[in-house]
């Protein structure tokens, strides 16, 4: 593959990965005219978490079947299942159709996410690839900041189907280029599925789920429901690696984690998950109770943290191309994440807008330094013919840490806002679930509506204090990373052995950064 069809490739792949991060966000604000239209208002919630469970199942199952399989085809499959559950969504009759092709939809897109970073290794040598992962955080950018603004424009101006619709056009262009320009070999080895392993993982992640977004919202985190779904999930876990310990091909191996490189990924993908990603869901509430912003406002009031994500992601992609050093990047994002979570704890009422944006963005910053670094360094420590289990596993640690985080922290901003308004708001306190509602905030009187903007402001404080061990714990272990030089490329994109060194059997270049000793030393011992 020349290095353009290699670009269109990954062009498409971003597509894929756009549709997908969309899918996650757009219905924010079409779910209303969704309920009006379908009824069942009371399984709403359902719509949105029933794509998030499926696709937090197949995140870590597609990696490892485009290791037996191919990638390819694992990728045009879930591209398959994501644009067939996308038609039927918008042809839903009814709200209980809806979530059941939302968990199709779903299970598609985490074939896309998961397959997407196992491709861009096959296409690119590491340091290039480096720059093209960080490329991939423009998704999650979009996703975020645009996605509800999209879903409400189509909701008011066609049709919340239309939400759906929209995903057809895309995904058969992202699908046509992958068919016609992606060429890679089929795997040399026969597949064994670990079904065990399978079944385990995907149970073990639903429960999780399940407890991280229900815990505080439906059901109380002492309730005998979230207690059986945590222990559930507990026991799944522990027996899923046991069985992995004896399973031929593992979804995971266990044998990554022996590796400290892919260890520490994943100890630092989980913490910037649960601090950057998992904390960036509460700043819109923040500035719509404290700030009295609108939802529309609030949303694009997050931009700053995007732009700074943005900026680093791809800066410390063009760095490790340029340089080929990359050990020193986790520990970085750490310091500058613990740096903004410290800003944002200051904020209060009187918190100008450029005040807060320069904290979200520093955030940002931070977490933009590892968010691709991670997969780099996971697929550095994989051997080939795991690279596919390595990716998507260090990104469903990351996932699994943002909906940890998500829920933790939701928890405490509760507590402490029901202590916070005890002491602060005159008269009756309204709960929180009530307060963060823009009609309910705009019919309190004036004084118990600054007692509520004032005990949410000082609630949020201990929220992001309290995400500071994380950091820490997340910084000491990037302190643990060796530089490892990143391996020569596999794949269509990686050296290709030379003449010379065909001739004698030593087969391709050295890996960047290989000393001309070990390369001379490793030629001398081949037969």
């Amino acid at each position: 593959m020349s290095h353009r069809h290699r670009v269109l490739v990954f062009a498409g792949l971003m597509l894929a990965g756009l549709m997908s991060s969309l899918d996650a966000t757009v219905l924010a604000t079409a779910l209303p005219t969704i309920a009006g239209d379908l009824g069942g208002a009371d399984r709403l919630a359902w719509v949105s978490t029933a794509y998030i469970l499926a696709t937090s199942v197949t995140v870590p199952l597609s990696g490892r079947l485009g290791d037996l399989f191919g990638r390819k085809p694992v990728h045009l499959i879930g591209l398959l299942a994501f644009l067939a559950g996308s038609a039927a969504c918008g042809a839903a009759p009814s709200m209980d159709w809806l979530i059941v092709f939302r968990v199709v939809q779903g299970a598609g897109a985490g074939c896309l996410m998961g397959s997407m970073f196992g491709l861009t290794g096959d296409l690119f040598e590491p340091r290039e690839r480096a720059r093209f992962q960080g490329y991939s955080a423009i998704n999650f950018a979009l996703s975020t900041v645009a996605g509800p603004i999209l879903g409400g424009f189509l909701t008011d101006h066609a049709s919340w189907r239309w939400v759906f619709y929209l995903n057809l056009p895309l995904g058969v262009a992202a699908a046509a280029v992958i068919v016609v320009f992606l060429r890679l070999p089929k795997p040399d080895r026969e597949p064994r599925v670990d079904y065990l392993g399978i079944v385990l993982l995907g149970a073990a992640v639903t429960c999780f789920t399940l407890v991280t977004s229900r815990a505080g919202t439906r059901y109380a985190w002492t309730s005998p429901i979230v207690l059986a779904l945590a222990a559930g999930a507990a026991a799944l876990f522990a027996a899923w690696v046991l069985a992995e310990r004896r399973a031929a091909e593992p979804v995971v191996p266990p044998r990554l984690f022996r590796d400290r490189s892919f260890a520490v990924a994943c100890v630092v993908a989980a913490a910037g998950g649960a601090t950057g990603f998992g904390l960036a869901t509460y700043l819109p509430m923040f500035f719509q109770v404290v700030g009295g912003a609108d939802a529309t406002s609030s949303g694009l009031l997050v931009l700053p943290m995007m732009l700074g994500l943005l900026a680093s992601s791809m800066g410390a992609g063009r760095y490790i191309a340029r340089t080929g050093r990359y050990h020193r990047l986790p520990a970085a994002s750490m310091a500058v994440s613990a740096a903004g979570v410290a800003l944002l704890a200051g904020m209060d009422a009187g918190t100008g807008m450029l005040a807060a944006g320069l904290y979200m963005a520093v955030l940002g910053f931070g977490a933009g330094l590892s968010q691709q670094v991670v997969v780099l360094i996971a697929q550095n420590a994989a051997p080939p013919r795991d690279l596919g289990a390595a990716s998507s596993g260090v990104f469903a640690t990351r996932m699994l840490g943002t909906a940890a985080g998500t829920a933790v922290f939701g928890a405490i901003v509760t507590g402490r806002f029901a202590e916070e308004a005890a002491a602060r708001v005159p008269g009756d306190v309204p709960p929180l679930r009530d307060a963060v509602r823009p009609e309910v905030l705009d019919a309190l009187p004036g004084p118990v509506r600054d007692g509520v903007a004032d005990a949410f402001a000082h609630a949020f404080s201990v929220v992001f204090l309290s995400a500071l061990p994380l950091l820490i714990a997340g910084f000491a272990a990037a302190l643990l990373l060796r530089h490892v030089p990143l391996k020569g490329g596999g794949g269509p994109g990686g050296r290709r052995p030379t003449r010379r060194g065909r001739r004698r059997g030593r087969g391709a270049r050295p890996a960047l950064g290989c000393s001309a000793r070990a390369w001379s030393a490793a030629g001398r011992r081949t037969p």
